[in-house]
């Protein structure tokens, strides 16, 4: 059966001073909605998860690969897909506000125990 979701009855979490979230998932895919302050790093990292990036404002720079062999930077309206378990990391450039999508769902974002951003 379908569920309707409104992203403001959706609850935010302060993941830390810099970073704001909601996320709504299901059994294959996650979608979250992040707001981030100017100078916020989310550092290198990997996961299984194919990821696809959507900036609605501001900058991301990111870096792609174990030695963040390549640099990309993303404007508003810009869109990256990163596949699965490719090392990346990111700053904001400006304030910014994106949204993620997952497949399949990220488990330590759900669990809570993505520790390398509540630092």
């Amino acid at each position: 059966m379908p569920t309707k979701i409104n992203w403001d009855e959706v609850p935010e979490e302060q993941v830390n001073p810099s970073m704001k979230r909601k996320m709504i998932y299901g059994d294959n895919v996650m979608i979250a909605k992040m707001k981030f302050k100017d100078g916020f790093m989310v550092p290198l990292h990997h996961h299984e998860n194919e990821q696809i990036t959507e900036v609605i404002s501001g900058t991301i720079r990111f870096w792609f690969g174990a030695n963040k062999e390549e640099t990309m930077d993303l404007h508003a309206g810009d869109s990256v897909i990163i596949p699965g378990n490719l090392p990346h990391a990111a700053l904001m450039i400006g304030d910014v506000e994106e949204i993620d999508i997952f497949n399949p769902p990220r488990k330590d974002w759900i669990e809570g125990t993505d520790d390398y951003l509540k630092k």
